[in-house]
């Protein structure tokens, strides 16, 4: 049976769970009211820190969820995205449509890792 580690954990969730060579993001969101570019930048920011203190990096990213305050915004997020995904390391990815913890979140990313 493998440990299990939580990286930033709070009284409702930790920000990261390590567990049988796998890290699993909680859902990362940006700056409330922010633009959809700088939300995602500031997402992927997160992505970069949380990942780097659970031993891993985006070369090594799976998994990719995004959710979409308004899938119009689709565009805006993608060119922030592919910015930043390292070519030949992209991860299978699903983007949709809901609604966020706030009206002023409008993009939030999950991620599944290997160590």
């Amino acid at each position: 049976m493998s440990d299990i580690k939580r990286i930033a954990t709070g009284p409702r969730m930790s920000q990261a769970v390590i567990a049988g060579g796998i890290v699993w993001l909680a859902g990362q969101v940006g700056e409330p009211g922010a633009s959809v570019a700088d939300q995602t930048r500031v997402v992927l920011e997160q992505v970069d820190r949380l990942l780097a203190e659970a031993g891993t990096d985006k070369t090594r990213i799976v998994s990719a969820q995004i959710w979409l305050a308004d899938m119009a915004d689709f565009a805006e997020m993608n060119a922030v995205w592919d910015q930043w995904v390292p070519q030949g390391h992209t991860p299978a990815r699903a983007t949709g449509e809901a609604k966020l913890a706030t009206p002023d979140y409008k993009v939030e990313v999950i991620v599944t890792a290997v160590l």
